[in-house]
């Protein structure tokens, strides 16, 4: 897993220079703190930060492919294609000859095959840029989930800036951070609009999509997509075949040459991946497993059973670990550890965004920081609710049946500033809210949703509804789940793979009737039957519980004293965007409980507005 970024001029009276790319290359040292590479020629450079996971020595970037003295094609990749091994000897057998034995290399030759039609034969996680100085065009490619994140900025004169993450094209003189009314409509909505990347002028590369940038323009293509199919496999068949690609998924997910591990929390999905990983292991002769579980210190004493969440994770995440035999760690994080301002501060530079989850994030950076220290690949569970439709609002008739993104729709979207708002909303103006249209928004961006959804003939009612809360989830609220854990991971140099967004899996079970899916009258109900025989009955029948935040009273003042710290006296930057009865009440001895993500996302917002310096134009 690595960094990327590039710039390509067109436009003489700008040119290309050195001391620019490698300045946005740099920004991606965190993602790739293996190596540096910068390659230029007069129209384009591209640069690279590597974390060497296939073939460390031969593996270095850019990487490029040379003849008569010229360089043909250049390439700077970022992520994973696990299906390397059967791509590089069907090019062999085209009469391909390989220097290394790295994945980047299989892919540089597959373009030299195949063209850009070569998208259509990876299975991965990637983005990457490849740079033809024959033609003078460059080819930005993106994988079919979105797993890594690909960001570019079309310039004026010609050309474009692109990189693994915003701080890399931020870092060009060029550009300057704004946020306008749509740009802070998107931060806070909670709907993860593909291709949308809140800065005036920038913008993500959608999943599944490539983008070829020529001097008279820019074309982009979409080369995959979800599409609606008669799923004719019955109940065992599928039960089977879910088996069958899971299996097939973990044992390409497992191949690295450096230590790799899984997360385990003892819920079901990564309960799966950690089984089947240590199933995979000993069946290669290897040693156990490494697995990773989180927990909060004095979490048994402060936990209560509510709505949401019913059991604590670590007595279910030792079982496992137990039955799989794993060489398991415990990581337990003090409230000292989850407000401590070097943390935050990482992960709110880590996003390049704010947002409202607060210590879920910290949590989530200090937990991957410490296997960092043990493993520099990761498997994680990732993903799993959307594919086989775990969260609660999948099973809720009034979710299910509301006009609105089923996350934000009542009971679960019913926060402090009214039916439908998200999570973070609760502390900023109303008036604000409205100046942006948030409402209005999201309402577009949900009919834009459903206007995408592939339609299967003939299907009606709660199949056909089922059908479109699964797409909004495999579309919009996976990419926002995925974007926080690559940031999380990467800020620490540790490469998180998510085997349940492996196309196959997510194309098969999204064409699996909803009655399918539930046969049992559970969620997930298909993962659980394919996976059974691999987990304690316990495991297998937990209950589904969403990833932890601490419920220490003592994380909870300070993050009173912090929010009164950053919005008091003139010079207070997210002063001007907040409700004041609403600050206050955040800010009293026993506010609201819903205040709390609120005062998270305000924490977020003023560290962002000054050490970005962003310009809100609206």
């Amino acid at each position: 897993m690595c960094g990327i970024a590039g710039w390509v001029s067109y436009d003489p009276a700008h040119p290309v220079t050195d001391a620019t790319a490698d300045a946005m290359t740099h920004t991606m040292a965190c993602r790739g703190p293996d190596a540096h590479g910068l390659w230029r020629d007069g129209t384009a450079a591209l640069g690279h930060r590597r974390l060497a996971v296939i073939d460390p020595d031969g593996g270095r970037q850019p990487m490029t492919y040379d003849h008569g003295g010229r360089t043909v094609l250049a390439l700077t990749y970022s992520g994973e294609v696990f299906n390397f091994r059967e791509l590089r000897a069907e090019l062999e057998s085209h009469g391909h000859v390989f220097r290394t034995q790295s994945d980047t290399e299989v892919v540089l030759h597959a373009y030299l095959q195949w063209g850009e039609g070569f998208t259509e034969r990876l299975n991965g996680m990637y983005a990457f840029a490849l740079w033809d100085p024959r033609t003078e065009e460059l080819l930005l490619v993106r994988d079919r989930m979105g797993i890594k994140p690909l960001y570019y900025f079309p310039l004026p004169g010609g050309g474009v800036l692109f990189g693994s993450e915003p701080k890399a094209i931020l870092a060009h003189p060029a550009v300057r951070p704004a946020v306008d009314a749509e740009g802070l409509a998107e931060l806070v909505a909670f709907t993860k609009t593909p291709g949308h990347a809140v800065y005036k002028g920038m913008y993500e590369l959608p999943p599944g999509h490539t983008l070829r940038v020529r001097r008279n323009g820019t074309l982009l293509r979409r080369y995959w997509a979800l599409e609606s199919r008669e799923h004719t496999d019955d109940l065992d068949t599928t039960v089977a075949r879910i088996r069958e690609l899971l299996e097939d998924i973990i044992a390409r997910q497992m191949v690295a040459d450096v230590p790799l591990g899984t997360l385990l929390s003892g819920g079901l999905d990564s309960s799966v991946i950690t089984a089947l990983g240590a199933r995979q292991r000993t069946a290669e002769g290897g040693a156990p497993v490494q697995s990773f579980a989180l927990d909060f210190a004095r979490h048994a004493e402060n936990f209560t059973a509510d709505d949401w969440r019913g059991t604590r994770d670590s007595p279910y995440a030792d079982l496992l670990a137990r039955h799989a035999g794993t060489d398991h760690r415990v990581v337990t994080l003090p409230p000292s550890a989850l407000l401590d301002p070097a943390a935050r501060e990482a992960v709110m530079r880590a996003r390049d965004l704010p947002f409202d989850l607060g210590d879920g994030d910290t949590s989530l950076y200090l937990l991957f920081k410490a296997v960092r220290e043990q493993c520099t690949v990761a498997l994680s569970g990732e993903s799993a609710d959307e594919v086989f439709g775990g969260y609660r609002w999948f099973h809720h008739p009034d979710s299910v049946a509301a006009d609105t993104f089923p996350w934000l729709a009542p009971p679960f979207g019913t926060g402090i500033s009214g039916p439908g708002s998200g999570p973070g909303e609760a502390l900023l103006d109303r008036g604000l809210l409205e100046k942006i249209d948030l409402q209005g928004y999201r309402a577009q961006r949900y009919r834009d949703a459903l206007a995408e959804v592939p339609r299967l003939p003939g299907e009606t009612g709660l199949e056909r509804r089922m059908r479109e809360i699964g797409h909004l989830h495999l579309t919009r609220f996976v990419q926002w789940m995925l974007d926080r854990k690559d940031r999380a991971s990467m800020a620490v140099g540790l490469e998180v793979r998510v085997p349940f967004c492996d196309h196959r899996l997510v194309e098969y079970v999204f064409n699996t009737p909803w009655a399918m899916k539930t046969f049992d009258g559970r969620e997930k109900s298909l993962l659980r039957a394919a996976t059974r025989d691999v987990l304690p009955p316990e495991i297998a029948d937990r209950v589904k519980a969403p990833y932890p935040t601490t419920r220490d009273p003592y994380y909870l003042d300070g993050l009173r004293a912090a929010l009164k710290r950053v919005t008091e006296g003139p010079d207070s930057p997210v002063r001007p965007l907040l409700d004041g009865p609403s600050l206050a009440a955040a800010t009293a001895g026993d506010p609201q409980p819903g205040y709390r993500t609120g005062t998270e996302l305000v924490l977020a917002l003023d560290f962002w507005l000054r050490t970005h310096e962003v310009s809100l134009e609206f």
